[in-house]
C-alpha cells in the first residue's frame, strides 16, 4: 500500500515543479518587459498661426533732449537758487557766483574809457593849434612873397642894392619851410587824435567784456525743463579753464524720451527705422511701453571682440512715470510671418536617445552652410570643417605652415561651433554669425596680402548660398520616431516657421520622452537653457 502511494505522489512533484517553472518563466518575461523601461514619446500636432520674430536687449533710458548748463567764468558760488526736479524756464536764474571781482572789473574798464576819452580830447585840442601854426606860417610865407616881389621890382630901378633882395628871397624860403613843417606837424595832431579814438574803442571792448563777464555769473537756464542733475552746492568754487564745469543737467520735455539700445552685429540688420518695439522696466512690473526705432547709430562698440551698434527707440511718458537712467528691457518686433507652419521650439531642439547623424556625430545640430569660405553654421566633426580646410588649402594654396595654423585653428573652434547644438534657435544665428566672424579673424590673419584678397572673393561668392535648414522627428504609422529635414524660418523664442516636403500641418512633431510607468516626461535630448519668457 506505502508502495503505490510513492509512485502516485512521483507525478504530482513533477506537476508542481513544472507550474512553478512556468511561475518564474512568466515573472521573468514580465521583469524583462517593464513598462518603466518602455519608451513613449510626446509629441504635438504641426499647426498653421503667426509667428512674430523679434530682437531682445537692454538700454537705458535718456530724455531726447538733455542739456548741461556750465560756467563761462570761474569763482565761488555765491547761491543756487533751484534744486533737483525744480521746473525751470528759459532765461530764469539757477544759481550765481560771487560778482564782486568782475564788479570791480567793469569799475576798472570805465576808468580807462574816460581816461581815453580825455586823450582824445587833448589831442582834438593839438590839432587845433596845429592848424594855427599852419594858417600863421603861410601868412609868414604870403608876406615874404610879397616883400621879395616889391624888392626885385626896386633892383630893376637900381634903388636898393643886390644883398636886400638876397635877404628877401632867403626869408621867402624859411617862410616855405615854417609851412611845411607847420603842416607836418598837424598831421601828426590828427594821428594822435585817431590813436587815442582807437584806445577809447580798446577801452569800450574791455568795458563790454567785463560786462558780459559779470552778467555771466548769474547761471541762467537755456532752455526750458527739469533739473535732472546738480552738481554744484553753495560755497564751492568753479574753475572754467580749458572747458566749462558742469553745474546743472536740463531735461528739455520727460513726456518724450528714449531708450538708447546695444544690439549685436548679428542682429542689427534685422533693425529698420519705424519698426514697433516694446519695452519694460524693473520698476513696473507687469507694465509694457511701446515706441518705435528712431535710429540705427552706424557707430560701432566694441568690447572683448564683441561688437554692438545703438539703436534709439521712442519713448512716450505722458504720466511722467519713466525716469532717466531707468534699465529697459527692449523687444524690437523684425518680421511678422502670417499662417505658417509652426511648431515648437523644443521639437527643434529634440534628438533620439540613439540617434547619430549621418556623419557620424551623435545629437548633431541642424544646418549645413556653405563651408568653402568659413560660412558655417554648425559644423560637425569629419564634415564641414573638413571640407573647409580642403577648400582653403586648394583655393588659397596653402603652404606646410600655413596648413598647420589652419588645423590648428579648426580644432580650437571646433568646440564652440558643436556648443550651437545645445543653443536655443532664438540664440542660434547669433552665436554662429559670432563664431564665423571669429573664424574668419584668425584665417585672416595668417594669410599672406594675396590671400586674404583671394579669400575675401570667397566669401563674397559664397555669402548667398547658406541656407537655413533643420531637422525634426516625427511619428510614423507605426509610432517610431523618423528625422525629417526642414526648412527654418522666423522663431519668436517659442514656435518656429518650418516648411518642406515631408511635413505638413497635422503632422505629428516630437518634442520629448514620456515614460508609461510614472507619466514623467522629460525634454528634448541636448535642450538649452530655458529662456524666462
Amino acid at each position: 500500500m506505502s508502495k503505490t502511494s510513492s509512485f502516485s505522489a512521483l507525478p504530482r512533484a513533477w506537476l508542481v515543479l513544472v507550474i512553478l517553472l512556468l511561475a518564474a518563466g512568466t515573472w521573468v518575461w514580465l521583469l524583462g518587459s517593464d513598462p518603466a523601461e518602455a519608451v513613449q514619446y510626446r509629441s504635438t500636432k504641426v499647426a498653421r498661426g503667426t509667428i512674430t520674430a523679434s530682437v531682445s536687449a537692454t538700454g537705458t533710458l535718456n530724455p531726447v533732449t538733455s542739456v548741461q548748463v556750465g560756467s563761462q567764468v570761474s569763482g565761488q558760488i555765491r547761491e543756487i537758487l533751484v534744486d533737483y526736479n525744480s521746473v525751470v524756464r528759459e532765461g530764469q536764474l539757477l544759481a550765481r557766483i560771487d560778482p564782486q571781482t568782475f564788479e570791480s572789473r567793469v569799475r576798472q574798464a570805465q576808468a580807462d574809457l574816460e581816461a581815453a576819452r580825455a586823450q582824445v580830447l587833448t589831442a582834438k585840442a593839438g590839432i587845433s593849434a596845429a592848424r594855427a601854426g599852419l594858417s600863421r606860417a603861410q601868412l609868414n610865407h604870403a608876406d615874404a612873397k610879397r616883400d621879395l616881389d616889391r624888392k626885385q621890382q626896386l633892383i630893376d630901378r637900381a634903388f636898393i642894392s643886390p644883398a636886400e633882395l638876397d635877404k628877401a628871397r632867403v626869408a621867402f624860403n624859411a617862410s616855405g619851410e615854417d609851412v611845411k613843417a607847420a603842416g607836418a606837424q598837424l598831421e601828426v595832431a590828427q594821428a594822435q587824435a585817431g590813436s587815442t579814438e582807437a584806445v577809447v574803442r580798446q577801452r569800450q571792448a574791455q568795458l563790454a567784456q567785463a560786462q558780459i563777464d559779470l552778467e555771466r555769473t548769474a547761471i541762467r537756464a537755456p532752455v526750458n525743463g527739469v533739473v535732472i542733475k546738480r552738481s554744484v552746492d553753495t560755497g564751492q568754487t568753479v574753475a572754467a579753464t580749458l572747458q566749462s564745469p558742469e553745474l546743472f543737467v536740463l531735461a528739455r520735455d520727460l513726456k518724450d524720451m528714449q531708450v538708447d539700445t546695444s544690439i549685436d552685429e548679428a542682429e542689427v540688420g534685422k533693425i529698420r527705422e519705424g519698426q514697433q518695439a516694446s519695452f519694460t522696466v524693473d520698476a513696473f512690473p507687469g507694465r509694457s511701453f511701446s515706441g518705435d526705432v528712431l535710429q540705427v547709430r552706424k557707430s560701432a562698440t566694441s568690447v572683448q571682440n564683441v561688437v554692438t551698434y545703438i539703436v534709439v527707440v521712442s519713448a512716450k511718458n505722458p504720466d511722467l512715470a519713466l525716469v532717466p537712467g531707468m534699465t529697459a528691457n527692449v523687444r524690437i518686433v523684425t518680421e511678422t510671418r502670417e499662417s505658417v507652419l509652426k511648431v515648437p521650439n523644443a521639437a527643434m531642439r529634440f534628438r533620439p536617445p540613439d540617434f547619430r547623424e549621418p556623419g557620424g556625430a551623435q545629437g548633431a545640430g541642424a544646418g549645413n552652410q556653405a563651408a568653402s569660405t568659413g560660412q558655417t553654421g554648425s559644423p560637425q566633426p569629419g564634415g564641414t570643417l573638413v571640407r573647409l580646410r580642403e577648400s582653403l588649402i586648394t583655393e588659397l594654396k596653402l603652404n606646410a605652415e600655413q596648413q598647420q595654423q589652419l588645423d590648428e585653428i579648426l580644432a580650437s573652434m571646433r568646440g564652440q561651433f558643436l556648443a550651437l547644438r545645445n543653443a536655443a534657435p532664438a540664440e542660434r544665428a547669433r552665436l554662429s554669425e559670432r563664431n564665423r566672424g571669429e573664424l574668419r579673424e584668425r584665417i585672416n590673419a595668417m594669410l599672406s596680402p594675396e590671400q586674404r584678397s583671394r579669400y575675401a572673393e570667397l566669401i563674397a561668392r559664397t555669402a548667398g548660398r547658406r541656407s537655413s535648414t533643420g531637422r525634426v522627428f516625427v511619428l510614423d504609422e507605426t509610432g517610431q520616431a523618423r528625422p525629417v529635414t526642414v526648412r527654418v524660418g522666423a522663431s519668436d523664442g517659442s514656435f518656429t516657421e518650418v516648411s518642406g516636403k515631408e511635413i505638413s500641418e497635422g503632422s505629428l512633431v516630437i518634442t520629448g520622452i514620456m515614460r508609461s510607468n510614472t507619466g514623467k516626461t522629460t525634454g528634448p535630448r541636448n535642450a538649452g537653457p530655458r529662456l524666462p519668457f
